[in-house]
C-alpha cells in the first residue's frame, strides 16, 4: 500500500547535497535545468518552454509536499519525487507500506556521483523516518544513467514494463525494487 508522504519542514543533507522542500525563488533554477533538451526527456516529460510551464510544476511541487529540491552551492539543480506506485501492476505488495522514487538531475552536473548521493538520503529517510518496507523506482531501457544510479543505491530490476511519457510515446523499461 502507498504510504502517506509529506516532507513539510525536512531537510535532508548529505557530504555536497541540501535536500529540502521546493520555495518559490527556486523558480529560476528549476527552469535553468528543466528547459534543456534532453533533461526531461530521460525522466518521461518534455523540456520546459516557457518560465509559465515552469511555473505551474513548481506550484504542484509546493502544493503536493512529495518533492525534494536538490540543492547544490546554493542553487537547485534537480528534484527527488517521492510518488504513489502503481498498486495494481504490484499486488503482490498491497500488505507492506512503499512508494515510488522518480529524479531528474541538470545536464551540467551529470556524471560526478551527486544523484546516487542524493538518492541514497532519501532513501535512509524514507527507511528509517517513514518506516516504509520497499521503494520502487523505474527507468527507460535506453537511460542507462538512471539503471546505474538506481543499481548503486541497491535497487534490483523486478519486472519488465511499459511506461507512458508526458509527451504521448511508450518507452519500454524495468520497474526495480529495494526493500528493507
Amino acid at each position: 500500500m502507498n504510504a502517506e508522504i509529506d516532507i513539510r519542514g525536512v531537510k535532508l543533507y548529505t557530504p555536497r547535497l541540501t535536500l529540502r522542500e521546493w520555495d518559490m525563488s527556486d523558480l529560476e533554477d528549476f527552469f535553468e535545468y528543466a528547459s534543456v533538451k534532453g533533461v526531461g526527456e530521460m525522466a518521461g516529460w518534455s523540456a520546459h518552454k516557457n518560465t509559465e510551464e515552469t511555473q505551474e510544476i513548481l506550484n504542484s511541487f509546493i502544493e503536493q509536499k512529495k518533492t525534494f529540491a536538490i540543492v547544490y552551492n546554493n542553487k537547485v539543480i534537480g528534484s527527488i519525487g517521492v510518488e504513489k506506485y502503481d498498486e495494481e501492476i504490484l499486488p503482490e505488495f498491497h500488505h507492506k507500506k512503499g512508494r515510488e522514487i522518480g529524479y531528474v538531475l541538470s545536464k551540467d552536473y551529470w556524471g560526478q556521483g551527486l544523484m546516487p548521493e542524493a538518492v541514497k538520503e532519501v532513501i535512509r529517510w524514507l527507511f528509517e523516518n517513514k518506516e516504509l518496507d520497499f521503494i520502487v523506482c523505474g527507468h527507460f531501457d535506453e537511460n542507462i544513467q538512471s539503471q546505474k544510479v538506481q543499481e548503486k543505491c541497491g535497487f534490483t530490476h523486478y519486472r519488465r514494463k511499459k511506461f507512458d511519457t508526458r509527451y504521448g510515446d511508450v518507452k519500454h523499461g524495468w520497474l526495480s525494487i529495494l526493500e528493507r
